[in-house]
């Protein structure tokens, strides 16, 4: 322990008494952690002052009127309104839903990927990381137009080809956002198509670590390849699956992009995600400390979810081991 007189001492010399050697590598960490504050921490402070006030555009950039402090308010009328928990039903479902399909093409796409008999498996790779290099919103108004009402909606030319192959079935065109569960069918696809190119990434990087012993093994206790990719396969790459899978899922439940560009949760606000549903009562509704709460509430949920998981998981085991 350093007494007062030799701190004062080094202090007067220009010398930081706590910054020793083993404390120099603090000054690396400094500017990112300030970025972190300014940038992040800051924001959600005043996201909660927000949320606890009754913010709206007439006091926020009005000098004359003050903001007033209603506590709980907010947080209480939206628990209150029955489309806040439809929108909160309708996102967990559409992240139920999307996680598991993308589980599944990227578990399928990657078993290809990496299985000996695929020849230009490299070539393939790249064409299946491809949708990663193009923006989101462009992606998000190309499958918008796909599933575009009108007859020369790829989606719907495709309904009247299968309706000329198939015997019984009309080929109708179908107005995929004027009907509820259409338009949620277009959603899971658009965000399957977005986001499965990084489980295919994380699912192909664990199966490359899969134990060959293992497989041969199993090979010669007479094991089929469904066999192998069930007790052996799955089993390898459990906790690298199950990471990749929280983490879409967090980005599924804040999913904003595909809702609002197709038709604003419609139709009639019945596919509404959360976030969506925020936004709407802060910008449309000018409700700013209602649209805060949202969000908070929001993120309270998705950061249960995934503790919950990391828990179950035991992703987080041996973190803190030396």
């Amino acid at each position: 322990m350093m007494s007062a007189g030799e701190y004062a001492k080094r202090l007067y010399s220009g010398e930081i008494p706590w910054l020793d050697d083993e404390n120099k590598p603090l000054l690396l960490i400094l500017p990112g952690l300030v970025a972190f504050l300014t940038f992040m921490f800051y924001p959600v402070l005043y996201t909660v002052y927000l949320s606890l006030t009754d913010a709206r555009p007439s006091n926020l950039f009005n000098p004359e009127r003050t903001i007033e402090f209603i506590g709980t308010a907010n947080y209480q009328q939206i628990l209150a309104d029955p489309q806040f928990w439809n929108s909160v039903g309708v996102t967990w479902l559409f992240m139920a839903v999307s996680v598991l399909l993308k589980v599944l093409l990227g578990l399928g796409i990657a078993l290809v990927l990496t299985h000996d008999r695929v020849r230009g498996k490299r070539f393939m790779r790249s064409l299946v990381i491809a949708p990663m290099g193009f923006p989101g919103i462009f992606t998000i108004v190309i499958w918008a137009g796909i599933f575009s009402p009108a007859r020369f909606g790829l989606a719907n030319q495709f309904i009247r080809w299968l309706g000329g192959v198939i015997p019984f079935f009309s080929g109708d065109s179908i107005a995929w956002m004027s009907e509820r569960w259409m338009a949620f069918f277009a959603y899971i696809v658009t965000e399957v198509w977005l986001a499965y190119p990084f489980m295919v990434i994380i699912i192909v990087s664990a199966l490359q670590n899969v134990s060959d012993e293992l497989l041969d093994a199993a090979k010669i206790d007479g094991a089929n390849y469904l066999s192998r990719i069930r007790h052996v396969v799955l089993p390898s790459i459990k906790r690298p699956l199950l990471f990749a899978s929280i983490l879409t899922a967090a980005a599924s439940f804040n999913q904003f992009l595909i809702p609002f560009v197709f038709n604003r949760g419609g139709p009639a606000r019945q596919n509404e995600l959360v976030i969506v549903y925020g936004y709407r009562e802060a910008f449309n509704f000018n409700q700013y400390g209602e649209g805060a709460a949202v969000m908070l509430v929001a993120t309270l949920f998705i950061g249960i979810f995934m503790w919950i998981n990391v828990k179950k998981g035991k992703l987080a085991d041996g973190v803190n081991e030396v």
